[in-house]
């Protein structure tokens, strides 16, 4: 669905993005699925899955979306975790991000694709340095599980 409405607003609005923590438990430790950026900003770090929002999508579909492109993987059950809002979290501007959880009981093998360089499975406890904001994301979801 196409919005050709034009609106002029006195405040600017902010970008949205979705980003998906995906968790599965590995030989009794909880695994996380990590993407290696392929583009600036961050390129070349380790991020969570995720992306902006295209205009005729709602946050979940844009969410498996996401996924779906970086790393191969189409996921069941996927639950609102939070939002992060900090107007410094991404360089390119002001950008929110809704973010998703969802669990797999077994590990799937990720392939990378769209602009994921590489995606990968790292334990919870032991993270590469990340992207944006997503220490703090990871460390708020460690906290609850």
């Amino acid at each position: 669905m196409a919005d050709d409405r034009k609106y002029c607003y006195k405040y600017p609005r902010p970008e949205v993005t979705t980003d998906c923590v995906v968790l599965s438990p590995d030989g009794g430790e909880m695994q996380v699925l990590l993407v290696k950026r392929g583009k600036e900003p961050f390129k070349d770090c380790w991020a969570l899955p995720g992306g902006f929002l295209n205009i005729d999508e709602d946050a979940p579909a844009g969410c498996r979306r996401e996924l779906q492109e970086e790393t191969g993987l189409v996921v069941g059950q996927i639950m609102q975790f939070g939002a992060y809002t900090k107007p410094d979290r991404d360089p390119r501007g002001r950008v929110i991000s809704i973010v998703y959880l969802a669990y797999l009981d077994k590990r799937i093998e990720p392939k990378a694709g769209d602009d994921a360089a590489q995606a990968q499975w790292f334990k919870l406890k032991e993270l590469p340095e990340l992207a944006f904001d997503h220490a703090k994301i990871l460390s708020d979801v460690a906290a609850m599980i």
